[in-house]
């Protein structure tokens, strides 16, 4: 029975990343009918949608939108590229920075957690790997219970902005990039259903980050109620 509960949560920590790779894939094939590159469409939105101070770039670190330089960031091969991956994923991401500059409270919000969670993160982590220790040394409950709970801070921040980022993430697919797209007409009627499952992979590309921290949550809680 433990091997099946094991390999259920295996599958469902690994099946949204292997889901969203996958789609991804499927729909990178460049389009003779594409009129442009994904870094193409997403400097075309900038300046359609009059997103001052946006600019757009490549990177090798993932596609993402950063709000602090107002920077639309694409890899190399969805900027280059001329497939439904790179054009609907260029729409996504300029979809985030639509998100801001109409001052989505959920952006702001979701800006001020991950500032939060990237200086819990190197505190919540030293000190989750320490309560053990802490535990040997001092032969306490009450020590060991209070570096735990500070090592669980952070995983509990990281998991509120998955909690943000989700709804974020499915209205840059949604309710911008989809609407976007089908009014500009920059893909072909028959291409609506493979924009849609690449869009729908992009908004669940935080789903197995937030599963993860779920499961971390539930470990070392668990140990600290044991403790």
């Amino acid at each position: 029975m433990g091997i099946v509960i094991a390999g259920l949560l295996l599958l469902l920590f690994f099946a949204p990343t292997l889901w969203v790779k996958w789609a991804m894939k499927k729909h990178s094939q460049p389009k003779a009918s594409m009129p442009g590159s994904g870094g193409e469409l997403a400097k075309h939105l900038v300046k359609r949608f009059g997103l001052d101070g946006v600019s757009v770039e490549t990177t090798e670190h993932g596609d993402h939108y950063d709000p602090e330089t107002k920077t639309v960031r694409l890899t190399e091969s969805n900027f280059s590229s001329r497939s439904l991956t790179a054009v609907a994923i260029a729409a996504h991401e300029v979809g985030h920075a639509i998100q801001h500059q109409q001052g989505d409270p959920r952006m702001s919000a979701r800006t001020r957690l991950a500032t939060l969670a990237n200086k819990l993160a190197r505190v919540s982590s030293a000190m989750i790997w320490a309560a053990p220790l802490v535990g040997l040394l001092l032969r306490h409950p009450v020590p060991l219970s209070v570096t735990f709970a500070i090592g669980l801070s952070g995983l509990i921040t990281r998991m509120l902005l998955h909690l943000v980022t989700l709804p974020l993430e499915w209205d840059a697919s949604f309710g911008k990039a989809l609407p976007v797209l089908n009014e500009g007409k920059y893909v072909d009627e028959s291409d609506q259903k493979a924009v849609k499952q690449i869009l729908r992979a992009a908004a669940f590309t935080y789903v197995a980050a937030a599963f993860a921290d779920v499961l971390n949550l539930w470990r070392w809680a668990t140990l600290l109620i044991k403790r």
